[in-house]
């Protein structure tokens, strides 16, 4: 059974900064790809960015140059850098593994981030 654990979240101004981590425990396979979906209220869940255990990353447009995704292989943890947050990064956060083969889709519980003066 793999779970994952998400930290980070909370309260941060418009202009601040979050780290989000996200440890993966249990049995999985590589390939995979480790990342970071949001759900705001509302509103469907949506793509931030993923990472390749190889190192590729994939941005969503509206995070590009503020956000950066990267990942630990040996801890089995993603993160979630974000600057210049904006009150519409308002939303619940979700670490996903995606294992390709055979192919396996895991979520974590979820982190709220709130940008807010």
């Amino acid at each position: 059974q793999v779970q994952l654990v998400e930290f980070g979240g909370g309260l941060v101004q418009p202009g601040g900064s979050l780290r989000l981590s996200c440890a993966a425990s249990g049995r999985f396979f590589s390939p995979n790809v480790m990342g970071w979906y949001r759900q705001a209220p509302g509103k469907q869940r949506e793509l931030v960015a993923t990472i390749t255990n190889g190192g590729t990353t994939n941005y969503a447009e509206s995070v590009k140059g503020r956000f950066t995704i990267s990942r630990d292989n040996a801890k089995n943890t993603v993160y979630l850098q974000m600057n210049s947050l904006k009150p519409e990064d308002t939303a619940v956060y979700y670490c996903n593994l995606r294992q390709i083969s055979p192919y396996r889709d895991y979520w974590g519980q979820g982190t709220q981030v709130t940008v807010s003066s």
